[in-house]
């Protein structure tokens, strides 16, 4: 038996419609009910039959916190795959990132050892993982994490995550963490990640940026995921990227793909440095949500190159070019607003 975490996410949902669909005796869990249907969306690009394939799923209502429940789902268990997380990148958010990020993940870090789980599978970021100080230096699994460094709070849980999983390792579990980029797929278009940048290109996004970052196909995620967990890999991290594009080549990507305007505008530090401020002052005084912090103007102006030499040569992975990929979401995503 599987057990997946954070079954009605992206990843999840994917990696739950590849596992049903080779008769997998599955579990999933879940937070809230609704989110459900998140699932059956995702079943409903790929196949006519969902309820076939998602009546194999034995759900299970548990919260990363919920030491009884989480318990109960471990049951006849023997391989998991960690998927839930808490994506934010605003600050005041960081007890929140911390509760189910990284005390989430220990506990099912704990779980594992006390069930004697076979393998776990987690799934964390590039984010995660250290910068170089040379921008033309591509970034490796080797490449060190330094702790000075001003790490978005996002950044920090996942890091602190992983930390969590390399415990377990030297207390008997076998793990393999994947670190991800920007994920690419479709059903979400509004929850955070890629979908909901998707959905503010087509709704009119005229600015773009300078820095640059790695792109994924959600499928070369699962992909991945479950090779290494039928391989005998264990205890090492890998990048899972196909491509590293420049923001400004992404977003161009997508409003042709859409049949949207391109971004013409760049904003620069100046700009990215007052909106930040500006940001601030607004959650400060009018109690506004943080949209843009720091870390993340910083972030828009960091040009990064990530190597995937790793997993091409330890898996002879084939990735799929990230244009197909553009193309495949945007497909969906005008499908679904259409449909709306």
């Amino acid at each position: 038996m599987i057990l997946v975490t954070g079954g009605t996410g992206l990843v999840g949902s994917h990696l739950l419609f590849k596992l049903t669909s080779n008769n997998t005796s599955v579990k999933a869990i879940y937070r809230r009910a609704h989110k459900l249907e998140s699932v059956k969306k995702v079943f409903a690009y790929y196949t006519d039959d969902v309820d076939t394939l998602y009546n194999r799923i034995e759900w299970m209502e548990a919260d990363l916190n919920d030491i009884p429940a989480l318990e109960i789902a471990f049951k006849n268990v023997i391989h998991v795959y960690h998927c839930a997380a808490f994506v934010s990148f605003e600050p005041d958010k960081y007890h929140q990132l911390r509760k189910i990020n990284i005390e989430g993940t220990a506990n099912i870090v704990n779980l594992c050892i006390s069930n004697n789980i076979e393998k776990l599978c987690y799934v964390s970021s590039i984010a995660a993982i250290g910068h170089e100080l040379d921008s033309d230096t591509p970034i490796t699994e080797q490449t060190a994490w330094n702790p000075e460094d001003d790490h978005s709070v996002y950044a920090i849980t996942k890091y602190g995550a992983e930390m969590e999983v390399w415990r377990g390792t030297q207390e008997g579990v076998d793990a393999v963490i994947v670190n991800p980029g920007i994920i690419l797929g479709p059903g979400f278009w509004k929850d955070g990640g890629s979908g909901s940048l998707i959905y503010r290109i087509y709704k009119g996004f005229p600015y773009y940026t300078s820095g640059s970052t790695a792109y994924v196909d959600v499928d070369d995620v699962i992909s991945a995921m479950t090779q290494f967990m039928a391989s005998d890999v264990k205890n090492e991290s890998f990048i899972v990227i196909s491509e590293n594009l420049t923001f400004r080549e992404f977003q161009s990507k997508v409003a042709k793909a859409l049949g949207v305007k391109v971004a013409q505008k760049e904003a620069g530090t100046f700009l990215l440095q007052l909106g930040w401020r500006l940001d601030w002052l607004n959650h400060k005084i009018l109690g506004k949500r943080r949209k843009l912090s720091k870390q993340m103007a910083n972030t828009a102006l960091s040009k990064t190159i990530y190597d995937n030499s790793k997993i091409k040569n330890t898996l002879n992975f084939k990735f799929k070019p990230i244009d197909s990929s553009i193309e495949n979401v945007c497909a969906y995503f005008i499908d679904d607003h259409k449909a709306s």
